[in-house]
């Protein structure tokens, strides 16, 4: 049985249990308790709160974790990090009051900064010489600068929508995060095994998510044209229509692009377009 933790609530939570419903993994009872078995694979899932996920994982109280990047180099936990999962993105960043004319770091120096996150921040200001008092404050660190015990911020940013209702902007980008997979060293080779294919699995979800599935049909004539378009995984299923001047064509295309593609292949003549949604990707 392989132990893992995440958060316990919150926007990670809520990505974490879509991406293990994606994955096959489903929690075995209705109320959720703090240790919960699951089925589709021998897991169990401990919730417990982001910053204490790290510890538990170096120490083994869990095997295996998924949280912020932001927690885990805060904490300096040296827990392996496995993979990245592309969800729950957003940075670490210094604000500063909107009013402030802002002309490089050396703004910060002998200035009193407010942050849940001490260490990154230390870190990042010693490396540059910039000598702050850093404030450590558990939560809503961006009013500290409004009530007078701090005059900048380090925090983070989403939208932003934050900051400019705290009368804050951000000046400096300290880091970018999302959420991670991390795990204890040394994991016997049964939970190595099912931490793989839990990874095998995720690697599906993650890599369909960024995918759309094409079908259209085509003159042959632009036949070179448009597989040039569809590069699909390897190439594109290419089959023959009644009609000899045309063929369907089936591919995967990237969704950041999928307008782009679509117009220029109803610009060499493609019809009938039809984009379906992949729920799994195994490459």
């Amino acid at each position: 049985m392989l132990r893992i933790a995440i958060q316990a609530k919150g926007r990670l939570y809520e990505e974490t249990m879509t991406l293990l419903a994606g994955a096959g993994i489903k929690l075995n009872k209705e109320k959720r308790t703090l240790l919960v078995s699951a089925s589709g694979l021998p897991i169990e899932i401990l919730f417990m709160r982001d910053d204490d996920i790290p510890a538990a994982v170096y120490d083994k109280v869990a095997d295996a974790g998924i949280v912020g990047e932001n927690e885990y180099v805060e904490k300096g936990s040296e827990a392996l990090l496995v993979k990245r999962l592309g969800f729950s993105k957003c940075r670490l960043a210094l604000a500063i009051p909107k009013e402030d004319d802002y002309e490089g770091l050396q703004w910060f120096e002998a200035k009193v900064i407010a942050t849940s996150y001490p260490a990154i921040l230390k870190n990042f200001l010693a490396k540059r010489g910039i000598k702050a008092q850093v404030h450590v404050i558990g939560g809503s660190v961006e009013i500290a600068p409004a009530i007078g015990i701090a005059q900048a911020i380090f925090d983070i940013v989403g939208s932003g929508d934050t900051l400019t209702s705290n009368n804050l902007k951000m000046v400096e980008t300290v880091m970018h995060s999302e959420a991670v997979l991390i795990a204890s060293h040394d994991l016997s080779p049964e939970k190595d095994d099912i931490l793989n294919k839990l990874i095998f699995r995720i690697d599906a979800v993650v890599a369909a998510e960024s995918k759309k599935y094409v079908l259209l049909n085509a003159p042959k004539a632009a036949l070179e044209n448009i597989i040039q378009l569809l590069p699909g995984m390897k190439s594109p299923t290419v089959t023959p229509l009644a009609d000899n001047g045309w063929v369907s064509i089936q591919s995967v295309i990237d969704e950041a692009d999928f307008w782009e593609r679509i117009g220029k292949l109803k610009a060499l003549g493609a019809e009938g377009i039809l984009v379906i949604p992949i729920e799994k990707m195994i490459l």
